[in-house]
């Protein structure tokens, strides 16, 4: 490394978040950046520790030590390359990803690891700036057309490789913009949307076609696609949420996270919406049920959107602070996650059930709730139990479920499909991605179940892999 003892001078310094009296008032992104010289001095810090841990909890495999040592020498171009060796979209996790490869590096034994999604953010706003990011226009065609369902995380990734390779392909989307959940699912001031439109401008200049409003297994045929195609992947996402079926869910005001969050991005778009269909938290006592990152984000929305209150519940206990002893380093710690959403003001309570909806006038107005402790059975299996005498009620106008999602959309593609489901009615592949139709493939959360976009972006990379060795077959 070009600092060996990095790590012995420099401490761990993060750019932090925008204050909370200005971020909460837009929807532009929280995170800030540091100055040049402390971002070279943050990746110094990246130790010659021998065996590269973060690389090894990488889902892309990124090749992080060596990128590192090229931002320490400023050479931005270098570490560009290095970087998209195995990720397509560094502008995409070096912003959203949870970072597993921090919580591995050798430095989280001190709980100062290096600042290695910031650095990835970087490289890639760096890279754009100084023109290292241009169309690699493919010189030869093999004469083969691949069809893409799916504009997500996964099914971009297979599209870029598979048009890198020299196939014609095409994305189809069944909303009106590509993107996936990365377009309407992360709100804006965790992702900007022209960072987005930013690398689909660089992949229809490469020749990679995208249709929106294309709604296949409904309005278009799946047969017809497979006269058109020589290969097709599915890549579309894990989209059935998980409900919530208790007394008073048909109220008005109980909304799907998802629903609640893709309006508000088509919102800041420009998209109108009439007073009927607009889903608001403006003024009201929000209530968000599920504690992950889809709950976090409808938190940080709800109090842009100027809401009364929020109050984020988990049927889950509390994590502990810091890592158990059954949970070491360097494995993804089971701690206490707080984001920058929760700390604009939200109560966030765990280990509490939801009881009923009840509403007046046929709106929800209140959320009754349990406190819940969790036992081991005699086989070991953790069993949930309410607490006697700790039903309560909360005022709750708006209520959004987040509690993630079980598999994909089954009605329409997947039925018309006929392809064979996992025992949790994902779908099923084999080790080189294809379905039980040995033309059709599938990448990403469809059959994997929801996961981070990082392990959908390497999944698609697999994908493209596969498909392009059964395509030159």
């Amino acid at each position: 490394m070009g600092n060996p003892k990095g790590f012995l001078e420099i401490k761990r310094k993060e750019a932090g978040y925008r204050p909370v009296r200005d971020r909460i008032g837009d929807f532009g992104e929280v995170e800030q950046t540091l100055n040049l010289e402390d971002r070279i001095d943050q990746a110094s810090r990246c130790m010659d520790c021998g065996i590269p841990f973060c690389h090894w909890a990488c889902p892309t495999g990124s090749k992080i030590p060596e990128w590192q040592d090229a931002v320490y020498r400023e050479n931005w171009e270098e570490a560009s390359q290095i970087l998209h060796s195995t990720n397509s979209f560094p502008e995409f996790t070096g912003r959203i990803c949870p970072a597993p490869c921090e919580k591995s590096c050798v430095l989280s034994l001190h709980n100062a690891p290096v600042t290695i999604r910031e650095n990835e953010a970087s490289i890639i706003e760096k890279a754009f700036e100084y023109g290292y990011i241009k169309a690699q226009i493919p010189k030869n065609r093999t004469g083969k057309k691949v069809a893409v369902i799916g504009s997500g995380p996964a099914g971009l990734s297979v599209a870029d490789l598979l048009n890198k390779a020299g196939h014609s392909v095409t994305v189809y989307e069944k909303d009106d913009a590509i993107g996936g959940l990365l377009r309407y699912g992360i709100p804006d001031f965790k992702l900007d949307k022209h960072v987005i439109d930013r690398r689909l401008d660089l992949f229809v200049e490469e020749g990679i076609e995208f249709k929106t409003n294309q709604d296949v297994g409904n309005t278009i045929s799946i047969a017809d696609l497979e006269k058109q195609y020589d290969a097709i992947c599915l890549a579309i996402g894990a989209m059935k949420p998980r409900d919530l079926p208790i007394k008073g869910r048909e109220l008005s005001g109980v909304h799907y996270a998802m629903d609640f969050l893709k309006q508000q991005n088509k919102v800041i778009r420009g998209d109108e919406f009439s007073k009927n269909e607009r889903i608001s938290a403006k003024g009201k006592n929000v209530v968000v049920i599920g504690g992950g990152d889809t709950g976090s984000d409808c938190v940080g929305t709800s109090i842009r959107q100027k809401a009364n209150s929020v109050l984020q519940i988990e049927l889950l206990p509390k994590p502990p602070e810091e890592r158990a002893e059954n949970n070491p380093w360097p494995y993804w710690p089971n701690t206490l996650r707080t984001s920058s959403s929760h700390l604009e003001g939200c109560k966030r309570r765990w280990s509490i059930s939801s009881k009923e909806f009840e509403g007046e006038n046929g709106a929800v107005s209140s959320l009754k709730i349990s406190q819940i402790e969790w036992t081991k059975d005699e086989n070991g299996k953790f069993q949930m139990n309410e607490i006697p005498g700790t039903e309560e009620t909360v005022e709750a106008e708006l209520v959004l479920l987040a509690m993630g999602f079980v598999h994909p959309v089954h009605e329409g593609l997947v039925n018309e499909l006929g392809v064979e489901l996992d025992g949790r009615g994902n779908i099923k592949t084999n080790e080189n991605g294809q379905t039980s139709n040995s033309k059709i493939f599938c990448s990403g959360d469809a059959t994997t179940g929801a996961s981070l976009v990082v392990r959908a972006l390497h999944n698609g990379r697999k994908t493209a892999a596969s498909m392009h060795s059964f395509l030159n077959k």
